[in-house]
């Protein structure tokens, strides 16, 4: 029986293992789907310790970033934001992935089809804001404005920025936050309710609004908005759906995935 699982600490929580279960099921395959709690100090272990039953791993942050130098191949995407949130076992080794990117790109273009913009707006400068920028330039963006509450918090961005062609300009949450809200695509890549306080400042009429938190749900700040509206479930499908596809070499049964999500 050939397994896959996700990884992290703490990770009971995970929504993974129904979405990849679903997926199994919808495709007649015969495999398991766990979610296993494992330290950043202990996926070394843990990735020697796989067997040839092994096909792949989702893995959240910080392992998606500790991963890397345990890869033998890494694709473009993973590397340059360098983050991989997904691990197929080939008889050559571990490939690292990432399908945040394409997850986030399918989850707007879900609720907002024609979203393309040479403008976008980040809000916060963590690991899944290097996701964001690679996500917006695939959808046109050669600029971004990055919302952060410290001055300096978008420096850990400006490689990313300058390897994807993309100019970054840092907008403090206190100062410019309503002119940089109403960019025609805005993502919020912080935990829920860090948002909530910009709700004084969202626009009348406001682009497409990704807001990657998913509990509680919806934020203050997401159900405030004024324009189309993509979520943290709506993400979690999509790069589940990467992921099954990559795992499994077959199409991902979105229909199955989306009612075993409950979205």
């Amino acid at each position: 029986m050939m397994r896959a699982a996700v990884l992290g600490s703490p990770i009971a929580h995970s929504k993974s293992p129904a979405l990849h279960r679903a997926a199994y099921a919808a495709l007649g395959l015969d495999w398991t789907y766990d979610a296993v709690d494992v330290s950043q100090t202990q996926l070394p272990d843990f990735l020697a310790s796989c067997g040839k039953e092994w096909v792949g791993l989702s893995l959240t942050m910080p392992l998606k970033t500790v991963v890397i130098p345990h890869l033998f191949q890494i694709t473009e995407t993973a590397a340059v934001v360098r983050a991989a949130n997904t691990v197929i076992f080939s008889p050559s080794g571990l490939i690292g992935d990432n399908t945040d990117v394409p997850g986030m790109v399918r989850a707007l273009s879900e609720v907002a089809p024609e979203v393309t913009s040479d403008r976008a707006t980040i809000i916060g400068g963590g690991a899944t804001a290097r996701s964001a920028l690679a996500a917006l330039s695939r959808l046109g963006a050669v600029s971004a404005e990055i919302v952060v509450r410290r001055t300096g918090a978008a420096d850990d961005l400006r490689d990313v920025a300058d390897s994807l062609g993309v100019a970054l300009a840092e907008v403090r949450m206190d100062s410019h936050v309503a002119d940089a809200l109403a960019a025609p695509i805005v993502i919020s890549t912080v935990p829920g309710g860090a948002a909530d306080g910009l709700v004084p400042f969202i626009p009348a009429s406001g682009g497409v609004l990704l807001d990657v938190a998913y509990s509680p749900w919806p934020t203050a700040f997401a159900a405030s908005w004024n324009g189309p509206l993509a979520g943290g479930l709506d993400l979690l499908l999509w790069q589940a759906v990467g992921q099954v596809e990559l795992m499994t070499g077959m199409a991902a049964p979105v229909a199955q995935m989306r009612a075993a999500l409950g979205s």
